[in-house]
């Protein structure tokens, strides 16, 4: 767990590409989501977010 915080601290690919994933995969589940309306409303900015954050965090360094 503790290199999971010192990669984000030092800007590596691995842990910061997991973090985009993982909030792309929220955005999905916000938009496939029938309950909250408030989800749904921001499903789209969500996902954008995180499709953003990817394409930048792949251009970190590996290790």
């Amino acid at each position: 767990m503790s290199d999971f915080f010192q990669g984000l601290i030092r800007f590596r690919r691995g842990p910061w590409e997991l973090l985009a994933t993982l909030l792309i995969a929220l955005g999905v589940f916000m938009l496939m989501q029938p309950f909250v309306m408030w989800a749904y409303t921001y499903s789209f900015i969500t996902t954008l977010i995180g499709t953003v954050m990817f394409i930048v965090v792949s251009h970190f360094p590996k290790d």
